[in-house]
This record gives C-alpha cells, structure tokens and sequence, in this order.
C-alpha cells in the first residue's frame, strides 16, 4: 500500500519517506495526515482515485508503529460496512505491495488531504469516544460531495464503488438482504415500516434505520430486546412481562439498571447473529414506545449496499408527545377546527417531528446512513 504522507505525519511517524520512484496500482495509493488536539492524535487517510477517507483517532504510540497493519485493518472494517463482498476486500488487501511511505504527490492532492480533515473537524461529534478505527465518521464524511475540478464534484464512496469493481472485475455488494416488517405497538393507531436491509447489518445501523424508518430524530436512549421467535406478545404491558434473552443497549450506564436481563453494547453486534427471534425495538423511555420487528424473508440478489423502506402505514408521533395518550391528545388538538392551541400544537408538533409518511423522504434519509 502507498502511503503519501505530509510532512507532518512523516515527522509524527519518525520515518524518513521512500525517494525511490515507486509504481504501484493507483487503487493502492492513500494520501495521510494527522491531525493533533493536545495529546490526542487523528490520522486520515484519502484514497488517490476515489478521495474516500478512512480515519483513525485515539492513536496511541504503540499503534503509529503499527500503522501500516492497523490501517489495512481499517481497510477491511470499513469496506464491510459498506456491504463489499468479503472475497473483494480480501483481494484488494492481498494484491496491495507492502507499505511504502512516501512524500506527498502533489499540492492538488495535497488540498484534496486538507479538505477531508477539515470534514473531519466538522463530523466530529461522529467519533466514537473509544475506538481506534472510526467507521461511522468515514463513511459520513465520503457521502459527501467534492469538487473535482472545472465545476465539476464527485461523491467518493460512489467513485470508491466505481474503483473497486474495476479492480475485482465483478460486482462488489454483498446482496444478501433481510425484509423487515416494523410495527409501532399502539393500541388504537396503525403506524409500520416495511424495510430491506443488507442481511450484515449491525443493530447500532439498524437503529439508525428506525430512527429514519419512523422520523424519530434520536433525542433519548434506546435498546433492543431479543425474543425467541415462537415468542407471542400479549395485549398489555407485554414488553415488560417477558423477559428478554438479552437486552442490546447503546449507553454503558444501562448497565447499572437492576432489571435481571442480560445486556450487551449493541457496537458491532450484527442482525443476522441472533436470528431467528423477534425483537422489540424500545426508544425513549419516558414515552416508552416499542417497535415490534420481525423478519418476513431474506432476499438473494438485494441490489443496493443500503437500507431501503418499501411500503409503510401512518404517522409516527411527535417527539415527547407523552406516549400514546399525550400522543391521542396531540391528535385531538390538532383536529379541533377551534380549538384554542390548535395552531401552537401544530408549531410545536411540526417542531418535534410530526409529518405525514412520505416514502420518498425516508428513503433519501435511509441512503445517506
């Protein structure tokens, strides 16, 4: 692999760059920088054809010496979030010549470098607090778009897509899928998704999925139960009077509640591992609203490497609506042609997230994930 690093880098890296011309296949070329905030070190490297970035942060000492390694591993995680087939990342790895370190080639790539850090420092809040390898902010930062040149821009995971299936020579997505059906559990309203996602999805992407899915715009915790598929829920308090196989949560603190359950750090975990089951997704804990997923089929020859929503029923409530009753509330309001709060409520409900469904909408929301 051919890593052009800016002089800052070279000198973090104690290295001195290889003056010897070097030819290696342009899908191998990375350009690298580092970015310092006091002790803390970020690297972020941008790909030559495709100017995808790839961003490593919480760099230790012992891992700048392994740079070269830890970068393929990066590599590699990276491309499987992006659904690329296991036999493609493999090939690009295996086909890469050992690291070389070079100087950078030029000032235009150079600028190219500059702009992906600066997208970095923009995304930071993307970061994952304890990771090395930062998936998330990567694969925000290469959907966005960037000039090429004479007015012309390009979106670098579509040019990375592009680079790669000229290099394997074949298709690269995995295409396996899931169809999710998604039931909002209200008593008295219909609210459902119906959702194809890649079948190697993880929970942390699939709650990022519900979260477009049903226009929640992530204010509160969250968490998914994992049901025996035989489950059968019944008609009240069901959530609460069976209890889980294990409970996948996204905030370490839930560890601390004293419920019984088994729990896991949803990071990294992947749909496909606990199935079959059902699974009650839960967000927000005040309100208290579950959705019931269940799996309908899995599909062979899935065409995107993204979500996709498919078919859905009614509106999602509004954010801190109270749960359903607040939420049958909300709706008398803003039904009563003279009611006093009827036009604070529909400023306030618009403000919280209240819209009709509009699978347009959600699907351009579920692309950019």
């Amino acid at each position: 692999m051919l890593l052009q690093c800016t002089k800052k880098m070279l000198d973090e890296l104690k290295i001195k760059p290889d003056i010897t011309p070097v030819e290696v296949n342009q899908v191998h070329a990375w350009h690298v920088n580092v970015l310092k905030e006091g002790r803390r070190k970020i690297v972020v490297f941008v790909h030559d054809i495709s100017r995808y970035a790839i961003v490593l942060d919480n760099l230790k000492a012992k891992e700048l010496k392994n740079l070269g390694a830890l970068f393929q591993q990066a590599i590699r995680e990276t491309l499987r979030a992006e659904y690329i087939k296991e036999d493609v990342i493999e090939d690009y790895l295996a086909k890469a010549p050992d690291i070389i370190s070079s100087k950078t080639k030029d000032r235009t790539c150079v600028a190219r470098l500059n702009k992906a850090c600066e997208n970095v420092y923009a995304f930071q809040s993307f970061l994952k607090p304890d990771a090395v390898i930062q998936v998330d902010i990567s694969k925000r930062i290469s959907k966005l778009l960037a000039g090429n040149g004479n007015g012309q821009y390009i979106t670098p995971n579509i040019e990375l897509y592009k680079a790669l299936e000229a290099f394997a020579g074949k298709p690269i997505f995995e295409t396996r899928a899931l169809e999710l059906y998604v039931r909002l559990a209200l008593k008295n309203y219909d609210v459902s998704r119906t959702l194809m996602v890649p079948k190697q999805i993880t929970f942390d992407e699939l709650h990022e999925v519900m979260q477009a899915a049903f226009g929640w715009q992530d204010y509160h915790l969250h968490e998914f139960n994992i049901y025996p598929p035989d489950t059968v829920f019944p008609e009240e308090a069901f959530f609460y009077s069976l209890k889980p196989i294990v409970s996948l949560i996204c905030d370490e603190e839930m560890f601390a509640y004293e419920d019984n359950i088994s729990k896991k750090m949803e990071t990294g975990e992947r749909l496909a591992d606990y199935l079959p089951a059902k699974i009650v997704y839960r967000y927000d804990f005040g309100d208290d609203w579950n959705h019931i997923i269940e799996v309908v089929r899995e599909v062979d020859n899935y065409e995107h490497n993204y979500p996709t929503c498919i078919g859905g029923r009614g509106n999602t409530p509004p954010e801190d609506v109270g749960g359903e009753r607040g939420y049958e509330e909300f709706l008398h309001i803003i039904s009563t042609p003279n009611h006093p709060d009827l036009e604070h409520m529909k400023t306030w409900g618009k403000s919280n997230g209240y819209r009709d469904f509009d699978l347009k909408d959600i699907n351009w929301k579920l692309k950019e994930i």
